[in-house]
């Protein structure tokens, strides 16, 4: 037996300065179409867009450590955009609002999979964020290595996207 999931339903993450970051993340979850419903003394919780976004301050013993996406733990995680055009109003919001830290605009990433497109950005924090479009099924539809036809499961991954050693 086996069970489909419909998604994420939150992602949580600890901030060192939330007097930085907590702002941050509201202000992306509401452009993204998410609402507030929690929000305290170092603690921010936005849903909507079928996810949540649950952030809160670091105990002060964990604080200082800077994000590091090689570490264990979290690399990075990626919201879905529906259009393409999302992807570009979500980069002009982090540079003309938020003035976040793009790590790259908006580009093709077709290594990853077919029609990809994606920007890649930190919170004050470095805790990297990516907001992409594939059209279609992606992967699981014509053209991609596990729709028909396809090629099947990668043999490898990397900065060069998914490939096969043979």
């Amino acid at each position: 037996m086996s069970v489909e999931l419909n998604g994420i339903a939150h992602i949580q993450l600890s901030v060192n300065d939330p007097e930085r970051g907590i702002p941050f993340w509201e202000a992306l979850c509401h452009f993204l179409e998410m609402k507030t419903l929690i929000k305290g003394e170092g603690v921010l919780y936005c849903i909507g867009s079928r996810t949540g976004i649950l952030v809160r301050a670091a105990g002060s013993e964990q604080r200082g450590g800077a994000f590091d996406q090689d570490r264990a733990g979290l690399h990075h995680f990626c919201f879905r955009a529906r259009r393409r055009e999302d992807v570009d109003a979500v980069h002009r919001f982090l540079v003309d609002e938020l003035g976040a830290h793009v790590v790259h605009p908006p580009e093709e990433g077709p290594q990853f999979a077919p029609g990809y497109y994606s920007v890649l950005f930190e919170d004050p924090d470095g805790i990297r964020v990516e907001v992409n479009h594939v059209p279609g099924k992606g992967h699981l539809g014509p053209g991609g290595r596990l729709g028909p036809g396809g090629s099947g499961p990668a043999d490898r991954y990397g900065s060069g996207g998914l490939g096969d050693v043979g």
